[in-house]
Order: C-alpha cells, then structure tokens, then sequence
C-alpha cells in the first residue's frame, strides 16, 4: 500500500512514474477513513484541497521536474495544529481558537511547499502543546496505534500516531520539552527535533519562546535526514534563527560510526526506569559497540534539578505567551460587563485545565517577591545545566539514554497526578532547556502489553549530521521499524470531508 511507504520509498516510484502523488495522497485519505476514528490523530483533514495539491505535483512531474530539486515532490506530510498553514484551520486543540483559520504560512510549510510536499491535515495534540500524552486537546484524547488504550505521547500525540499509522507519510510537530522525541519513542517511529535557532519558529503558535522547536516524525532515519534538510535554514522573520549553512544531511547516512564516542549519563539510569526500557537501551548499546563505537560513561550532574528548571521556564514564558488571547483580537470570546469580566469570561471558557494550571503556575513566578527566587534562580540552574552538557561533549561525540522512562501509560492513568506526568519528560527536557538537538529511534518493545521503546540520541548545538549518522547505522542493523501495528478497522467518520 503506498500509505505504507516511506518518503524514500514513495519519492523513488514517483520519480520513475510507477505511481502518481494523486494515488498516494488518496491512499493516506483512504487510510484515515479506516482507522481514524479509532486513533483520533486528526482534527481536520480537507481531503478535495489534498487531491489539489498531489494532481499540481503529477503535473510537474509529468513536465520533468526532479526530486532532486524538490525532494519532498507529491509526497503527503500532515501538520501539528500549532504550525500555521494558510486557510486551514489553527487550533491549537483549544477552544479558544476553535474557529480560527490561518491567514499565512509559516516559514516550514513555505519550505515544504518549495520542496513540492502535499501539506494536509490537522493533527491533535495536547492543547497549545502543553502535556505528555495527547489527553489535553479539546477535539478528544489521541490513542496509540499499537494499543488504543493507551496514549500516544505528548504533546505531538497525533504526528506521531498518524505517520505509525500510515495515515501519512511523515509529519512535522514541536518540541518544548520532550514533545517530538517522547511520541515517536512511544509510538515507534523516528522522531527529530534539531537544534534551537536551526529551523525558523515563524509561524508557530508560541509555548515557550526560548524552548520550542520544530521538529519532525518520519517512518526511518533517511526520511529525518530528508525532512531536516528541507525545513531547516536561517531566516529573517525570526530573531532566533541562526544563519548557519544546511549541510546535506542524506550524505552522512554512510553506515560508519568507528571510532565515534558515545556518552552514557550515570544519572540517567535511575530506579524508576522501566527494566524492559532498560534492557532495550543496554541492548542498543552492545549494537553501537559492535558497530565500532566507544561507550564511555559520563555525568550530567545537575539533572535533578532539570524537571523543576524546566517548568518554571516553561510556565513563565507561557504566561507571556498566552496573554494574548483575551477575546479582543482573535479567537473565541465570551461578552462580560467591563473588559476585565470580558478577559475572566473568555479565558475561562477558552482555556483547558492544564493551560489554565500552567498559566498559573507561570504567572506566580514571575510576580512581585517570587521572580528572583523562582524565575531568575532556575535561569541560573539552566545555565548549569548547559554547561554540564559542554563539558561532557568535550569527551564524546554524542549522548546516549532512553528517551522516555516507561513505554506508554494507559489513557486516564495520570491525569489526576500533575508531577508524575510531569516526570514522564524527565529523559527529554534537558535537550531542550541546552538548545541542543535530539532524535528518537526505535529499540524494541515491551512484552505485555507489545508497546514500543525509544532510544535517545543528543548531539553537540548543530549537530544534527552526527546524531543522524549513529541512528542510521543502528537501524540498519535492527528491525524495529519495519514494525506495524495490528490497527483495527473503524467505520468512518467526518475526520476527512
């Protein structure tokens, strides 16, 4: 089935005219009619403008254009709905903005449009990207392909469980915290969030400015390397995008990692680790040994401190962030008496409860007594944090850990305990707060229930080719990607119309 190809696989018949994008897009439309309804991955899918853009791909490919000049030509790629692509719909999975419909595209879809990609659909998440699992969106829980009583991660849930689930061929998400490398691990696909300021924010619907990031969910390594290579590069609309040139990532997928040195944080191997998880992981480690490279054990000392460095960060900046929905300018809004009962009324009705306990959270920190002790402090143990990572990169050429502590919880089993959510990021937010880049491979499963495993690899800021490079070598030498899971047909709905 072509949903089932990877871009590789998919831009290949493409190229040589034995398929059309028009099949293949339809084949994705047709795969989420059959299970959608059982996975929710979508929110909203305008399956007639799909069709548009793959008959626009067959006729440039019928003019001669090459994949090698639009690497991504009539290949169908679904969006997180916190990435504005103009005339779709930009939720963000929140009430508040649940009639809003982009005016513009951001700086990525311009790019993959550029490379000749099929932009489409809009998949769940957590709302506005804050959560760990995909129960937070207010278009209804997300489940995990392999058990669909579980959840699929968070807060890119629905990227990741779409591109298991065949229902496209890869897919962009975000990343503040953990929220592209912590779904792809639960869900068993690659997940790639690239180093801060390496892909432009532009056009993301801001969480925590100095945290977020776009990244991408893909069904192998080659098809990360592709991806980062078309949406990555400097530019002007955002101030934190670095002007740094885009190597071509594909060619450094040569298979050898000798010599290479891997990292393996003492602190990272702690007692609430899943033994299954960690047997995967220590069985990942012998593959990277018998692949050539030295594993050397390191230390990340602060990494007791990050779970709490990270949430008042995180919260404070979100606070800022989200003030701007207030019912005056855009979104929902809910009549009051006086502008105040306007805002009260409007953020109230709009915002979830775990928006509403972030904003909360964010906003005491940075009040009046609180912001040297809180906010200002955990700026300083972020700097400690960062420079921990420095000095342990000045030994090896990447990081190695798992990338969640457990395989995927049931759906409801943690929604009434806040912190122990919380630390299901415990593995992923460092990358983060360090601005450095990340990446999730599959490892292997669970026994019982058969749920997936992710292994983590963290490389040096702008060192996406390294990291790229060792899970490559790795997944060529093992099979858990090639897995699919036992999805149960579901009569269709209204996801796609």
């Amino acid at each position: 089935m072509l949903n089932q190809l990877t871009i590789a696989e998919l831009t290949a018949k493409l190229a040589q005219r034995d398929v059309s994008s028009r099949d293949a897009t339809q084949a994705c439309l047709d795969q989420i009619q059959r299970v959608d309804g059982n996975i929710q991955a979508f929110i909203n899918c305008d399956a007639a403008e799909a069709l548009a853009q793959a008959e626009v791909a067959d006729q440039a490919i019928s003019r001669g254009a090459t994949h090698t000049e639009q690497p991504l030509l009539g290949v169908p790629i679904a969006i997180k709905d916190v990435i504005a692509v103009k005339g779709q719909p930009l939720t963000c999975a929140s009430k508040i903005l649940g009639q809003f419909v982009s005016p513009y595209d951001a700086t990525v879809i311009e790019k993959l449009k550029a490379a000749g990609a099929v932009v489409f659909g809009r998949l769940n998440m957590d709302e506005f990207a804050m959560g760990s699992s995909t129960e937070n969106s207010a278009f209804g829980v997300t489940r995990n392909p392999w058990d669909t009583t579980h959840i699929p991660g968070g807060s890119s849930g629905g990227s990741a469980a779409a591109v298991v689930a065949d229902e496209c061929i890869a897919s962009l998400g975000s990343d503040t915290g953990g929220s592209v490398r912590q779904p792809a691990a639960l869900c068993g696909c690659v997940g790639l969030k690239p180093t801060y300021g390496r892909v432009s924010r532009y056009g993301l619907v801001a969480y925590a400015s100095s945290l977020d990031q776009i990244g991408c969910f893909t069904k192998s390594v080659r098809d990360a390397a592709t991806m980062l290579g078309v949406i990555a590069g400097h530019d002007a609309r955002d101030s934190t995008s670095v002007p740094q040139p885009v190597p071509d990532y594909p060619t450094a997928l040569h298979g050898d990692i000798k010599g290479l040195r891997l990292g393996l944080p003492r602190e990272y191997m702690i007692g609430g680790l899943d033994a299954e998880v960690k047997a995967a992981v220590e069985q990942a480690m012998q593959h990277f040994a018998s692949l050539g490279a030295e594993i050397v054990e390191i230390s990340l000392p602060h990494t007791d401190y990050a779970i709490a460095t990270y949430y008042i960060i995180a919260t404070a900046e979100a606070s800022a962030n989200l003030a701007r929905f207030d019912g005056i300018r855009y979104g929902a809004r809910v009549d009051g008496a006086d502008p105040i009962e306007l805002y009260s009324k409007t953020r109230g009705a709009g915002f979830g409860a775990e928006v509403k306990r972030r904003i909360i959270l964010g906003t005491y920190v940075l009040s009046s007594g609180y912001y040297d002790a809180y906010y200002l402090r955990a700026q300083k143990v972020r700097t400690l944090i960062r420079q921990d990572f420095l000095k342990a990169f000045e030994r090896v050429d990447a990081i190695l850990t798992p990338t969640s502590p457990t395989a995927a919880f049931k759906i409801g089993e943690k929604a009434d305990d806040p912190l122990q959510m919380y630390l299901a990021d415990i593995f992923t937010i460092s990358c983060n707060l360090v601005g450095n880049c990340g990446l999730s491979v599959p490892c292997g499963f669970t026994t019982s229930p058969r749920l997936p495993v992710g292994l983590q690899l963290l490389g040096q800021p702008f060192g996406e080719e390294t990291i790229l490079r060792l899970a490559y070598a790795y997944e060529q030498i093992t099979p858990w990607h090639k897995e699919k899971p036992p999805l149960v047909s579901a009569v269709a709905d209204a996801s796609c119309r």
